[in-house]
């Protein structure tokens, strides 16, 4: 169907391009013969009618008016196939529904190449199983990104003079909705950009009302079951967010920092009886507990089980411990125990009974714990601390040292470990049922490597940490009573009525109650995200009695434990069954060097430049060439290369429609029409390219098929661009112009002109899923087209091949690269016309003097004179002698591509540099003092040099005695 504006073209050009069988009165009364009524306008469809119409409101343009494809036509295209309610799920078709549910992007953020990635990878998987014939649905949406959101509200509230704790939390939420509004969907607008055929219709956003109903039962439902508790832990502390943060949220970077050696004096000795401990961290000796050392380090066993006086704090003593766990080549061999700031000290605290000393307020500044040293920043109080250590002489050394340092990920702050009261869940009986899934085989998990990473993590899960102290994000739905012990007296319930209801029933009319001021880690209701987003909790919601359990979960492997896991025991938790059968987990996106990307590198690659540069399409098919779970480099070169690869496609294209007949020449579109490929009566009565072209389509189709079911995408994009660049582009249209060009009547051409519209429309339907926007283009612009490429179905498999006519072709293939390489070796002029002379046998003379006509072109671009025969007609000892295999073989006259005279004089002067060259390598391999003393690489770099200078001189004598026998031989 032509889907060029009217107004663009010439009245010849839109009658060329609409299907002549819409517009001929013959067609339409079933007359002439055509076979084309099926083409009818009164049995189409409801989308072809939608089809029809884009032709007619300009959607589309066509290869015969547009030189290449035009970038600015993505938006109309998109627009259009939306517009048409082609990204709804289509119960008119058959098999299981799939389903995606969308890695909610944050609502603060903008496009990056990781969304690039995952918007690419599963608007692959959506386009294919809907051209399948699946009901598809992806469900796109947001997260509301607590921490993220509240930074970029506070930064743009301080930029107004505003701070947050000005505010009341009701002024600081309203304003952060109106943020969400103005500035929420930018990032759902760069994933549209991106070709994404989401059911936009079911978009959902984390605080949705619904969403939140949902994250309100879940939790409910689980402190029911006794999997929540509160209580007073270490946790990850963020003191600029005034935060806890999950342990999954602090990034470790090596940094250069301090090793500082200070001296615990040993109570009741002498001067000389001290311990010197070596820390990172001087400032929270204040809350030191113990002192430990290994108990077989002869340094100090004398000192276990007496007193060890801290420095600065007025003479406090603590216990000189044994711990086996602690190195006695680290430092001094001597460990300050600060159960109170340290992950590792608290667990030892806690499991020998030792008191836990907090000495920092949650702003990052010490406490009355450390005496005259409260109300100090960590950071001051530490170059105070040293100071005064030094003039005490209680300071041994400072040194450098290669610090550890966790990092928030959103902040970038350094993270303090603190103890605070928040809530947990009890992870380890949802953790066993998650094991269990993929164990039993209900889930599976590609690549299959992260099944290992993934089993570790669960088996060795730690209780999470859901509560954060902020105000944006689900409100935790607990309230205390006024007046009671919070951690003891409190009410959960699903909203603030219900808790006052409860607590008069417990405490009397006059009772008052408050919300706990937390909200709930971003992740727990991500957790919920492939149910909630269907209408959990209720379990009579149409879509999630249509769409769950989910299909497939694809996201970046470095989430597995943030969001994936989780997902899997939510919802095994709260629905009874895996929440989706395959996760799909892809690498990062690195630079050409395999560096990651970052802004002070300068080696981001913006997504939105690059689809302006080079077309998305272009962007979607260098993303989607990688392999599942492996990090892929990106580079302009690989980019520019994949734009080249649709400038081919589109004038594929072109080439096609510029050789079909007329419209109005209905004789010929019924020799088009009358071709059928589906049998192998069918194939075998074609011409040899038409039955190889068409054969190695349908293994292509069986092949990519079978990719795509795997989750091989890669191997289909490499399979199909090899194909259309290698064997339809690079020959079977070089085959076909003999029949088009060349052709006596309508009847010859047409096999040629079925053939290249057959093997275009499916390597189009191939291609689809990875490149949306040209692949619809173009299959609009070719003739006879139904409904739009979107929604076309997908090609039948298992279609017939003829292996014996595969075989005959590449046989002549090969021939002909021979040939090409030939008279590329001996620099022959693109120009110049050579001689040849094909020898055959009978079994291969008998198809290749018909089909050497299909290459009619390419001989006469290469030949001014070209046979055929049983034995050559030339002089075999002064011709390149060339075999392709199965009997077939071909001698080219050297006098016809070379001057031997002066060609032997040039070889001769070639081989004498080159002998040098050699030589002087092998002098330098055959002194011992060389190989003996030079770096291995070197001497390894030399060696490969050597042999490649050998081979390439052999090769230039061999061609260099060729030429001398010639000069030889009798005339």
């Amino acid at each position: 169907m032509a889907l060029s504006s009217p107004s663009l073209l010439s009245a010849r050009s839109v009658h060329h391009l609409l299907n002549p069988h819409f517009l001929s009165p013959r067609s339409r009364r079933g007359g002439g013969g055509s076979k084309c009524s099926r083409w009818d306008f009164s049995r189409l469809s409801r989308r072809s009618l939608a089809v029809a119409a884009a032709a007619v409101n300009g959607v589309f343009t066509s290869p015969e008016i547009a030189k290449s494809f035009d970038f600015t036509s993505e938006e109309r295209i998109y627009n259009w196939w939306e517009s048409q309610g082609f990204f709804k799920p289509n119960f008119n078709s058959c098999g299981d529904p799939f389903v995606i549910s969308m890695p909610p992007p944050n609502v603060t953020g903008s496009l990056h190449m990781g969304h690039a990635m995952f918007v690419t990878l599963e608007d692959i998987m959506v386009r294919y199983q809907r051209m399948r014939g699946r009901p598809t649905l992806w469900v796109p949406g947001t997260d509301h990104a607590g921490i993220a959101t509240q930074l970029v509200v506070e930064r743009m509230l301080a930029a107004e003079g505003i701070k947050r704790i000005s505010m009341n939390r009701d002024e600081f939420i309203g304003r952060v909705w109106e943020w969400k509004e103005k500035y929420g969907g930018v990032i759902t607008t760069q994933i549209r950009r991106l070709g994404a055929s989401c059911d936009w219709t079911r978009e959902r956003f984390t605080l949705d009302e619904q969403l939140s109903r949902a994250v309100v039962e879940a939790f409910i439902r689980l402190h029911e079951k006794g999997l929540i508790y509160q209580g007073s832990y270490m946790v990850n502390w963020s003191p600029s967010l005034q935060t806890a943060v999950s342990d999954l949220e602090v990034e470790y970077s090596e940094e250069p920092g301090t090793l500082y050696y200070i001296k615990y004096r040993v109570a009741g000795g002498s001067r000389d009886d001290y311990l010197t401990i070596a820390t990172t961290r001087p400032e929270t000796l204040f809350g030191d507990t113990a002192v430990a050392v290994h108990p077989e380090d002869d340094r100090y066993s004398k000192y276990i089980g007496r007193m060890a006086i801290v420095p600065m704090t007025f003479g406090r003593h603590v216990p000189i411990i044994p711990d086996r766990n602690v190195d006695k080549d680290f430092g001094t061999g001597v460990l300050k125990i600060s159960p109170g700031h340290d992950h590792n000290d608290y667990a030892l605290a806690r499991k020998l009974g030792l008191p836990i000393l907090n000495v920092m307020n949650k702003d990052g500044t010490l406490n009355e714990v450390a005496g005259l040293y409260s109300g100090m920043n960590r950071f001051d109080a530490r170059k105070k601390l040293w100071s005064e250590l030094e003039e005490t002489g209680l300071a041994v050394k400072k040194e450098p040292h290669c610090l550890r340092v966790p990092r928030s990920q959103r902040g970038g702050e350094i993270i303090e470990p603190l103890v605070s009261k928040q809530w947990f869940v009890i992870m380890e009986p949802l953790a066993e049922k998650a094991l269990q899934a993929v164990d039993n085989g209900e889930l599976t998990i590609l690549p299959e490597r992260f099944q290992k990473i993934y089993n570790h993590w669960l088996s060795n899960i730690k209780d999470w940490c859901i509560s954060r102290q902020l105000w944006w994000g689900h409100r935790i739905p607990v309230w205390y009573v006024e007046g009671k012990d919070c951690e003891e007296d409190y009410i959960v319930a699903r909203n603030h009525e219900d808790a006052l209801q409860q607590a008069r029933k417990k405490y009397g009319e006059g009772v008052e109650i408050y919300q706990d001021p937390d909200v709930l880690d971003t992740w727990f209701s991500s957790a919920l995200w492939p149910f909630s987003t269907l209408g959990w909790p209720d379990l009579s919601a149409e879509d999630l009695k249509k769409f769950y359990p989910t299909t497939v979960l694809e996201t970046g492997h470095d989430i597995l434990f943030f969001w994936v896991a989780r997902m899997v025991m939510m919802g095994i938790e709260f629905t009874g069954t895996i929440p989706f059968s395959y996760i799909y987990l892809h690498g990062l996106i690195r630079d050409s060097q395999g560096r990651k990307m970052s802004k002070t590198l300068g080696n981001v690659i913006d997504p939105i430049d690059t689809m302006k540069e080079y077309g998305t399409d272009a962007l979607r098919f260098s993303l989607s060439l990688g392999t599942a779970g492996q990090d892929l480099n990106l580079s302009t070169e690989r980019l520019a290369s994949n734009k080249a690869f649709i400038n081919k496609l589109w004038n594929a294209g072109k080439f096609i429609l510029q050789n079909l007949p007329s419209q109005d020449n209905v004789s010929a579109w019924e020799n088009i029409l009358a071709y059928k490929f589906d049998t192998e009566e069918s194939l075998l009565k074609l011409p040899l390219p038409e039955c190889w072209v068409v054969s190695e389509l349908h293994e292509l189709i069986d092949v990519v098929t079978s990719s795509y079911e795997k989750f091989f995408f890669g191997d289909v994009g490499r399979e199909t661009y090899d194909f259309f660049w290698g064997d339809f582009a690079d020959w079977y249209i070089e085959a076909s112009k003999a029949r088009l060009y060349h052709a006596e009547g309508d009847s010859v051409a047409s096999v040629s002109q079925a053939v290249l519209i057959y093997a275009f429309e499916n390597i189009l339907k191939m291609l689809h899923p990875f490149m949306p926007f040209v692949t619809e283009e173009l299959w609009q612009a070719l003739p006879c087209r139904k409904e739009a490429l979107i929604v076309s179905p997908w090609p039948r498999t298992s279609l017939p091949k003829h292996t014996s006519s595969v075989k005959k072709f590449e046989n002549l293939q090969s021939l002909i690269r021979a040939i090409r390489n030939a008279r590329a070796e001996y620099s022959v002029e693109p120009a110049k016309r050579i001689s040849a002379s094909v020898v055959a046998n009978k079994d291969v003379l008998q198809y290749i003097s018909v089909s050497f006509l299909s290459f009619n072109v390419i001989i006469l671009m290469f030949f001014q004179h070209f046979q055929h025969t049983k034995s050559p007609f030339c002089d075999a000892q002064q011709s390149i002698h060339l075999v392709s295999g199965e009997g077939l073989e071909a001698y080219l006259p050297l006098a016809d591509m070379v001057d031997v005279s002066s060609e032997v004089q040039r070889l001769s002067k070639r081989i004498s540099k080159m002998q040098a060259e050699y030589d002087a390598l092998t002098a330098r391999l055959s002194s011992s003092k060389f190989v003996e003393k030079a770096p291995e690489e070197v001497v390894r770099g030399v060696r490969e040099k050597a042999a490649e200078a050998e081979e390439k001189l052999t090769l230039t004598k061999n061609r260099l005695a060729l030429l001398q026998a010639t000069i030889s031989l009798p005339i």
